[in-house]
């Protein structure tokens, strides 16, 4: 999945060591520039905190991420994370634009249909004026 927005927020490095070495992981949230502003956290482990580094508050970026859930053992909720597995800079012309709410193979909804021909009979567009007043 890809999402372009502007980065907000860098968190501190996080590091650890588990059964596998030693472990690094950062995060940072970026908002979008939609209509309705969404804001999203994401997660980048390993050496993909290197990445990160390169980027400031205020860039425009373009992050590929996968949605990954997992369930605690222990108390039988789920956690979900943003992984993020590449960042790319985008300009501010990057951000897509919203889908139109037709297909452009069929007429736009304000356009109107074409007069047909059916057995003699002529139908058009106009409405009828045959109101009583």
């Amino acid at each position: 999945m890809d999402i372009t927005g502007q980065l907000i927020k860098i968190l501190p490095e996080t590091t650890g060591q588990g059964a596998k070495g030693p472990w690094i992981k950062q995060e940072f949230v970026i908002e979008t520039r939609e209509q309705f502003p969404k804001k999203a956290c994401f997660s980048v482990w390993g050496d993909k905190v290197d990445i990160l580094r390169k980027f400031s508050m205020s860039d425009m970026v373009k992050v590929s991420f996968n949605v990954e859930s997992r369930e605690h053992t222990a108390t039988g909720r789920c956690y979900t994370e943003l992984r993020a597995w590449r960042i790319d800079r985008a300009d501010e012309s990057g951000v897509s634009a919203p889908i139109p709410a037709y297909s452009s193979s069929a007429p736009a909804p304000s356009s109107p249909r074409p007069a047909e021909n059916t057995e003699g009979l002529t139908f058009s567009n106009e409405p009828a004026n045959d109101l009583p007043f």
